[in-house]
């Protein structure tokens, strides 16, 4: 795992994490796994703002659904949160679509701009 790929903020409790550079299943997972053993995410995070727009990802074909079986694993950190996918590239929207199918336990949603994503991951804290 490249530390220099992502890094994490936190704000209104959202979780922010950004990514940088080609990015693999196993970065996503490795990412997720050292931030789960740090405990870096607070008890009152209502969800996940995914930052891709600095990243492109490189994920062979049909290797996406390790994301959600991982977040589907994981519970303790996903369950019944939202996690809102954030990507400028047209190639790259296909990942996060694909990956919103296999939901269960946690919402998923791409959008194109960080104002749309926090917007909605927000609603969840109003409760809409």
């Amino acid at each position: 795992m490249d530390a220099e790929k992502f890094k994490y903020e936190y704000k209104d409790c959202i979780v922010f994490k950004s990514y940088f550079g080609l990015i693999t299943v196993n970065d996503v997972k490795e990412s997720w796994l050292y931030a789960i053993e740090k405990d870096t995410f607070p008890a009152d995070t209502i969800g996940f703002v995914l930052d891709y727009r600095a990243a492109h990802f490189d994920i062979e074909p049909g290797q996406h659904v390790e994301i959600p079986e991982f977040y589907q694993q994981n519970p303790n950190v996903f369950g019944n949160k939202r996690i809102a996918i954030v990507t400028v590239n047209p190639e790259d929207i296909v990942y996060p679509m694909l990956i919103r199918v296999y939901d269960q336990g946690y919402e998923s949603r791409p959008f194109s701009t960080m104002e749309a994503a926090v917007r909605w991951v927000l609603e969840k804290k109003q409760g809409l």
